[in-house]
């Protein structure tokens, strides 16, 4: 970084510039070569006050040898400075202050041009572009701003800011998105009918890591008896209402059969078996799907072989496992569900005190390598995994723990409060503090210490 900045007490852009210039000897024109700028605009600029834009702005501040972005605390006050904001010029500013995430000046920008709520629907237009180039802080703070500028109108956009909100803050944190879901709640019903059934969806299957069983049936629900009402309208097929379906992420009978599914995996939950048994058939058959195109068939054949895992699960929770390793032979073939089989073959063998060794030893390579594979799939995503993962540790913790296999037993215990600490499940690490505090006296000193570290690196947090 060269000196001369050091060496001057300035307010304003032009101000540094001038410096530099007198200190390297420098014209308008040998500035205008070196930066390949327009000598008149820089003439404008340095003479005439004019503000330049955030190109021009990069472009000098590269030949001065500063740091990206080092001057825009000060291009912000001269844009303030001249009192009627440009969006023209702040746009571009603030999508490169995204580029460098320097998010305190958009949250200035955005502080101040929503002084004038006029400005709401161009800042939320570039949120949603922000967002769908991956950058979801910038992003975030666009939309808080906007919402908290419409919170009085009770506008689809606030909404729409709400939805955005809770799709960005969702993360590891298990604790966090519920609070993002509970906060989310009160503005579902404002949105677009159609966005309303990912946006329940995604409600649905957040509470559904969170084992929130009655939220999770409240938003199924909800989904299925909105999907059914668009899907078997007499009017569907116009082309206006075709246009609007073709923002869902999924085709619009997904959503049917994905309530259903929810529902289904709700009584299995409140140990309604029967009940569970009758809702698989509906999402078992989807002959009545008018379509019939290649993704129609992929859906359907999804639906197709969940059923068929799910009968098998159902029957396990009810205590019945005369199709134990017809369902075991079923995962070996289909392994893309591979951690919810293991998880639910284990939760039940340790609720019926069932013994599995031969599956589980069957199945041993298949579980070493599920902590490489947690990338979400289909419909489910990573909460869901990473919640799932936790607790099938925890279960084979129980499993060998009750079988007097403490070395196995206390390692699976470790890695699931492990995991359950990166995900603030407090569910599991209390199960895993139970379990821990029941077979103490046989964890060797090296598990207490570990144990011990364990809690004393969340608290250290």
């Amino acid at each position: 970084m060269k000196e001369w900045f050091t060496l001057v007490n300035t307010t304003t852009i032009r101000s540094e510039v001038e410096k530099f210039m007198e200190l390297e000897k420098l014209s308008l024109s040998d500035l205008g070569r070196k930066t390949g700028l327009n000598v008149g605009s820089l003439s404008s600029i340095i003479t005439g006050g004019r503000i330049m834009s955030v190109n021009q702005l990069d472009r000098i501040t590269s030949l001065m040898e500063l740091p990206e972005g080092h001057f825009y605390d000060l291009y912000i006050q001269d844009n303030i400075a001249a009192a009627q904001p440009n969006w023209r010029r702040l746009r571009p500013f603030i999508f490169r202050c995204a580029e460098l995430n320097k998010l305190d000046c958009i949250r200035q920008v955005a502080s101040w041009l929503l002084d004038n709520i006029v400005y709401c629907p161009v800042l939320f237009d570039a949120a949603e572009e922000l967002l769908q180039d991956g950058k979801k802080d910038a992003a975030a703070i666009l939309y808080e701003g906007v919402a908290v500028t419409e919170h009085s109108q009770h506008s689809e956009r606030l909404a729409l800011c709400q939805y955005r909100l809770f799709t960005i803050k969702l993360g590891d944190d298990q604790a966090q998105n519920l609070q993002a879901a509970a906060q989310f709640e009160l503005y579902v019903d404002r949105l677009d009918e159609i966005l309303q059934l990912d946006a329940l969806k995604d409600l649905a299957n957040v509470y559904r890591s969170l084992r929130e069983w009655n939220k999770v049936d409240k938003f199924a629900e909800q989904m299925g008896t909105k999907a059914r009402m668009h899907y078997f309208a007499e009017n569907r097929h116009n082309r206006k209402r075709e246009d609007r379906y073709s923002k869902l992420s999924r085709p619009l009978f997904v959503y049917i059969a994905y309530s259903d599914l929810l529902r289904g995996s709700v009584c299995d939950e409140r140990g309604e078996y029967e009940q569970a048994l009758e809702i698989i058939s509906r999402y078992a058959d989807l002959s009545w799907v008018k379509e019939n195109d290649e993704e129609t068939q992929h859906w359907t054949g999804l639906f197709a072989g969940w059923a068929k895992a799910n009968r098998y699960v159902t029957k396990l929770f009810a205590g019945d496992f005369s199709e134990l390793y017809t369902y075991v032979e079923y995962i070996e073939t289909n392994k893309e569900d591979l951690l919810l089989s293991l998880l639910n073959i284990v939760e039940a063998a340790n609720r019926f005190h069932v013994n599995i060794d031969d599956i589980l030893l069957r199945l041993d390579s298949e579980i070493k390598s599920l902590s490489e594979n947690m990338e979400g799939t289909k419909i489910y995503d990573n909460r869901i995994k990473a919640e799932r993962y936790s607790r099938l540790l925890n279960e084979l913790s129980d499993y060998y723990l009750q079988k007097g296999e403490h070395a196995v037993g206390f390692k699976y215990l470790l890695d699931s409060l492990q995991k359950s600490f990166i995900i603030n499940n407090e569910a599991i690490i209390i199960k895993c503090v139970r379990l821990f505090e029941n077979h103490r006296e046989y964890a060797a000193s090296d598990t207490q210490t570990a144990y011990q570290i364990l809690f004393k690196g969340v608290y250290l947090k």
